[in-house]
């Protein structure tokens, strides 16, 4: 039986009429709630038709943890007097409740990128919400993005609902394509703010690490809060390691239930969290419990002010989470959560003048984080470096990169970064690509300890993998359940992708005694591994860059960053490790292990061999001048006889092949200065000498002039890439005939369109630039622009940005073309102006709207 009073009781609902009638006219729409306002749970029901009079849809909601979809879909059921699977159901990795009268179906925005990917075209979905989209986790972005391709594309009758408690409603909006933005007001009571700083000062944190003085005085702190007022006690740690230290130094106060939530916390858990109690409760939680699930009882809030997200450090080659401050914002959702059900009180364990220095927002994961799973989903969306995925933010192009070159040395994309049929593959395991290879290229056999590098390892069980793996299969902890249902997981869909696809690139692992590790154009060792080998080749085959050898009381690794082991570590004295988790202790400069494994050199040769090298070097080699004889493992010297006092003509003889084999990208390049070689190659193409040639032999060939006097101090790659580009390139320019001056007028960077508008020539193409413009800001201009007397190659787009028209003749496009362009877009954009005559319509940037105002 449908519960009424409580679904009447929802403050959402007063913002319903709203949301229904901007999705009936627009299919998209932002809706901003606060948090308990029944945004999650009954907007859902109302959009599928399951309460109210609306028509009977198809509606999945994607949420960003496993714990908040599985939490929002037995809500729903309750509400609807249902169980999970009936009306509505949900489905996380690993877990599946849903039937076939199901309507609403609650899922992980990991889970739906996966669906995207096998069905772009989610048939029989009516409707998605995006929910707390304000997080800003990377899957939840792309699975944005990969909606707006998709509701453009290929179902335009698709409808999208960004939801979120608080987050950057225009931007989405503009995301969106305009969505509308509805608000519902919520009914938060008021909540006492109080600062409880330590009373004397504390380390801030640095990676993982928290200071044992500032959780002490956390715990300090809720013990306060229980004597000092009434209701429950939820606070606020970084991660699952600070939870338990809490939990230990609080013991079992009298009367009082102390509950320990988080991703990984067992299911019992979880639903006592959501369940009021019939005990007095002080839940330790994660940002699990910021916005995503409801805490009933809760009075009172402890704030430690710290939050894990993910960061990456591609000058070490590290990734993985660190404990950072938390954002002003965070700190809001957080007090927010003592003032649902009555007046409540937060205490904030920092000082009130700290609170204005915190950011503002947490950063957006596609900012920090390791791109490498987010580079090989938008490969295999057919769109590599993510430059047409409406992204909120842009990728950073280094991490893109750096990425891109992670999935090459795994065979998940080619080098043009198009993705192979091995990383369709990788891309549908549920995995890092990381471990996706590993799992692949053991065959399964490595299930087991993929299923531990797939996600945080209890840090009792310490850093060694291998005695890490024996004591998840002892079991008897929450995580070692989780685990075990992991491997029989990893197990099953390594059987579904097992069988070497075309062209497959890696390793090939056959487990057991005797085992022959192959890895192409190197030897075949004999491994002879056993079950501690296993551990140590899995992790070298996800971690190839992180293979480590014992140098001078640290592990230098194969990328060149140096890690070391802790004291009393059982990895302590092996002479070969791989590190899978490290991270970067304060004041140091290298790394240390957090999880890693002893491996033999075989394995560690096998598993890097693509950087396995030997030779007599007074010449340019592995990207740098070398003068010795060496036999090296990426940057692990294996033998080594150095060649002194190398010539200043070899060196510079050197650097010239360097340049010969990698060309001017080895110099600094601004972006002014690749537009200005660009219009260099435009100018010599159409009027020949006196501008220069500025192709890459051309460059080679004359370097000694045009790079002097840089070229003769240089000794290394580096001194090339403190080099100008733009300021050396500058030398070639006609300055004794006087034409260089010319430079602006005959190739100018931009220019001017009728709607004043000055927009950027692509010069890319030296025998027809390009000028990429919206159709409408060119109306009124009949004779084609052109430059140096070459007539632009105009690409007339429409007013989302997309191709609609390429020209050469723009008086013969209004003429002739232009009638079909409009036929086709003024019905997809009939909010911009489309007159029947554009040769003589006013040219605009806006739409009729703007216009009219």
């Amino acid at each position: 039986m449908i519960r009424y009073d409580a679904l009447d009781a929802l403050p959402v609902r007063s913002a319903l009429p709203a949301l229904t009638d901007a999705l009936a006219a627009d299919g998209t729409a932002v809706l901003v709630a606060p948090p308990g306002t029944g945004k999650t749970t009954l907007v859902p029901l109302v959009l599928a038709g399951l309460v109210g009079d609306g028509p009977a849809r198809r509606v999945v909601v994607a949420e960003p943890r496993r714990i908040a979809a599985r939490a929002a879909a037995r809500r729903m059921a309750w509400l609807l007097g249902e169980r999970p699977g009936e009306s509505v159901g949900f489905t996380v990795r690993g877990e599946r409740a849903v039937g076939r009268r199901t309507r609403v179906e609650v899922v992980t925005t990991g889970v739906l990128l996966q669906r995207l990917q096998r069905d772009q075209e989610l048939a029989g979905v009516d409707v998605v919400v995006l929910d707390e989209c304000h997080e800003r986790h990377l899957d939840a972005d792309t699975v944005a993005a990969f909606l707006w391709d998709v509701r453009q594309a290929l179902r335009p009758e698709l409808r999208l609902v960004a939801a979120s408690a608080t987050t950057d409603a225009q931007g989405w909006a503009r995301l969106l394509g305009g969505a509308p933005v509805v608000e519902a007001a919520g009914t938060a009571h008021p909540v006492e703010v109080v600062w409880a700083p330590p009373v004397r000062p504390v380390r801030p944190p640095h990676g993982m690490r928290v200071d044992p003085a500032l959780l002490a005085h956390v715990a300090s702190v809720v013990r306060r809060a229980l004597a000092e007022r009434d209701g429950d006690v939820l606070c606020f740690l970084p991660g699952v390691g600070e939870i338990a230290r809490v939990a230990g130094q609080l013991g079992a106060p009298a009367g009082v239930e102390v509950l320990q939530v988080h991703g990984r916390a067992p299911a019992a858990v979880q639903e006592a969290v959501l369940s009021a109690g019939e005990r007095r409760r002080v839940v330790l939680a994660t940002s699990v419990a910021e916005s995503s699930l409801t805490v009933p009882g809760v009075r009172v809030v402890v704030d430690s002010g710290l939050a894990r997200e993910p960061r990456v450090d591609h000058a070490r080659g590290l990734s993985g989470l660190t404990t950072v401050r938390a954002s002003r914002a965070a700190g809001r959702q957080r007090a927010g959560r003592a003032g649902r059900e009555a007046p409540g009180a937060v205490y904030r364990c920092w000082a009130e003048a700290e609170d204005g220095r915190l950011p503002a927002f947490p950063a957006p994961e596609i900012k920090v984080a390791d791109l490498t799973s987010f580079a090989l989903q938008a490969a295999c969306w057919g769109d590599p470096d993510a430059s047409g995925l409406a992204l909120l933010d842009p990728p950073p192009g280094g991490a893109m990169a750096a990425a891109r070159s992670a999935l090459v040395a795994v065979g998940a994309v080619d080098s043009a970064g198009r993705a192979t049929e091995r990383g369709v593959r990788l891309s549908r395991l549920g995995l890092h690509p990381r471990l996706g290879r590993a799992l692949l290229d053991t065959s399964g056999a490595g299930a087991e300890v993929v299923a531990l590098l797939s996600e945080e390892v209890p840090r009792e069980y310490g850093d060694d993998l291998a005695g890490a793996l024996r004591s998840a299969r002892r079991g008897g902890d929450g995580y070692a359940g989780r685990w075990a249902a992991e491997v029989r997981r990893l197990r099953s869909v390594a059987a579904e992708f097992s069988g070497p696809p075309a062209q497959e690139s890696g390793p090939r692992v056959s487990p057991g005694p005797g085992t022959r590790v192959q890895s192409p154009g190197q030897p075949i060792p004999s491994a002879g591994v056993g079950a501690d080998g296993l551990v140590g080749l899995v992790a070298a085959l996800a971690f190839p860059e992180r293979v480590g050898k014992s140098d001078g009381g640290s592990y230098l690794m194969v990328s060149g960053t140096r890690a070391e082991v802790v004291e009393g570590s059982a990895l302590r004295g092996a002479p070969w490790v791989v590190v899978a988790v490290a991270d970067r202790p304060g004041g140091k400069g290298h790394a240390r292990v957090r999880l890693g494994a002893a491996v033999s050199e075989e394995v560690a040769r096998a598993a890097a061999g693509a950087v396995l090298d030997e030779r007599d070097e007074v010449r340019w080699a592995d990207g740098d001048v070398v003068a010795r004889r060496v036999e090296r493992l990426g940057a692990v010297e294996l033998t080594v006889r150095p060649l002194k006092d190398a010539a200043p003509e070899l060196v510079r003889a050197a650097l010239l092949e360097g340049l010969r084999q990698e060309g001017p990208a080895l110099l600094r390049w601004t972006p002014d200065a690749e537009v200005l070689r660009l219009r260099l190659a435009f100018l010599r193409a159409r009027l020949g000498e006196p501008w220069p040639d500025v192709s890459d032999e051309a460059l080679h060939a004359d370097a000694e002039r045009w790079l002097e006097p840089e070229l003769g101090r240089a000794r290394r790659r580096a001194d090339l890439a403190r080099i100008d580009a733009g300021q050396a390139l500058a030398r070639l320019l006609p300055w004794a005939s006087g034409e260089a001056v010319r430079l602006d007028e005959l190739a100018p960077e931009r220019m001017t369109v009728p709607s004043g508008s000055r927009i950027r020539i692509d010069y890319r193409d030296p025998e027809r630039p390009v000028l990429a413009v919206k159709l409408q800001e060119m109306f009124g201009l009949r004779e084609t622009p052109s430059v140096a007397g070459v007539p632009l190659l105009v690409h007339l787009l429409s007013p989302a940005g997309r191709p609609a028209a390429v020209t050469a003749d723009l008086a013969s496009f209004w003429r002739d073309g232009y009638r079909a362009v409009r036929a086709e877009l003024r019905g997809r954009y009939p909010k911009h102006p489309w007159p029947e005559d554009p040769a003589a319509a006013e040219p605009t940037r806006h739409t009729n709207a703007r216009l009219r105002r």
